[in-house]
């Protein structure tokens, strides 16, 4: 099969922008993708297509696929809609790059919108809530944020994690997201603020929950054949894994842990032959301060149970040896459902590309993104790394 190459990434701000629509919103971050190619690229090069999104707003009913890239001038290109709850333009780009490495196409997009800022408070709660398990866990009344609020409750108690240990995830992110101008929260907060916020479901505040967003992102894979057409540092994208559980929590034998991560981490890391200490960076799905410490254990950066340690440690923050949500993450970046996973890998694009302003990290030669579907039903990871990440390590 051949080697798929990262050669452009682009997004939208992330927040509420009644004044925009879905369409608008995608040709905004197709326009960014389209000029972050080092070479260039007109959109007349791209062969096909793959767009996320749930679906959350009324503004998006619809064929919304096909409408979004016509709306952005790829007319005639083959779109095909990938949903898988939140982690739905995660699996877009893995879809990508299965349709350059199968030689169905040389030039493919990959992205993901969503609206959600044009819904009620209730119709939010149940969009996100059929994110997940929806016969006996939502409708007997469990929130979203109460199916994560059980995770942390159980990791508490099992690990002594703290509320204190979540906290610091959010005052971490926000310190990272206030240097991020695409994000939606891009305010810092001290550790006061996120330990005194008001509960949202024990033990979660409202520092602990990422919010509702509108917003798009973009990707640009490509083939190793042509990839020299496109940029002369070229990014690999040498891992991609993928993987799926029962969608209740209820049907799990543990609480604190996501296996779906766990395994789609395990295949990423053994197609690229690499493991977590060869990691610079990663950006993973934070959807609420308890899901990025699951995610430290499930994609082996620290032992079971050692999340909040590390967390502690600083060894997560921007400086520190693997900074972890270098974008604010979906806690101050923002969380558009169908946007985060492909925004995920703007992040790893600009990291990688040494374009990250002030939240760059030093000499980033290989990353990890990380996107969760609802509470853990599926999730996927990539691993990028730039050509000459072997040379340096």
């Amino acid at each position: 099969m051949r080697d798929a190459y990262l050669i452009g990434a682009g997004q939208s701000d992330y927040g509420a922008f009644p004044s925009e629509s879905y369409r608008s919103l995608f040709r905004t971050a197709v326009e960014a993708a389209v000029e972050s190619v080092p070479k260039g690229i007109v959109v007349d090069e791209i062969d096909e297509a793959f767009v996320g999104t749930l679906g959350v707003g009324g503004r998006q009913l619809g064929l919304s696929g096909p409408a979004v890239t016509e709306y952005a001038g790829l007319d005639g290109v083959p779109c095909t809609r990938v949903e898988n709850a939140c982690a739905a333009s995660g699996f877009a780009v893995r879809q990508a790059v299965q349709a350059i490495k199968s030689g169905m196409a040389d030039v493919v997009l990959a992205g993901g919108f969503e609206v959600m800022s044009d819904a009620s408070s209730d119709a939010t709660k149940y969009w996100l809530g059929v994110s997940g398990e929806t016969e006996w866990e939502r409708l007997s009344g469990t929130t979203f944020s109460g199916v994560y609020a059980q995770m942390a409750s159980a990791h508490m108690a099992e690990y002594d994690t703290t509320r204190e240990h979540l906290s610091r995830v959010a005052v971490k992110n926000h310190a990272n997201g206030a240097k991020n101008p695409h994000a939606q929260l891009g305010f810092e907060c001290s550790l006061e603020d996120a330990q005194s916020a008001p509960v949202v479901a024990d033990p979660l505040n409202l520092y602990h929950c990422c919010p509702t967003s509108d917003g798009a992102a973009c990707a640009l894979v490509v083939g190793e054949d042509v990839v020299d057409e496109f940029t002369d540092d070229p990014i690999r994208i040498a891992g991609v894994g993928a993987g799926s559980d029962a969608v209740g929590l209820f049907q799990r034998d543990s609480y604190v842990g996501i296996p779906a991560s766990r395994r789609a981490a395990e295949a990423a890391y053994g197609m690229a032959d690499v493991g977590p200490d060869d990691l610079d960076f990663a950006e993973v799905h934070d959807c609420f301060a308890i899901a990025e410490l699951l995610a430290y254990e499930d994609l082996g950066f620290c032992e079971r149970g050692e999340s909040g340690r590390l967390i502690e440690s600083g060894a997560t923050e921007l400086g520190g040896d693997l900074p972890v949500n270098t974008s604010g993450g979906l806690k101050s970046k923002g969380h558009p459902i169908g946007a985060t996973g492909a925004g995920q890998v703007v992040e790893a694009f600009k990291q990688l590309s040494g374009e990250a302003g002030d939240r760059q990290v030093e000499n980033a030669r290989r990353g990890l993104t990380h996107n969760v579907g609802g509470s853990g039903g599926a999730a996927v990871v990539h691993v990028f790394e730039r050509e000459d990440a072997e040379a340096s390590a």
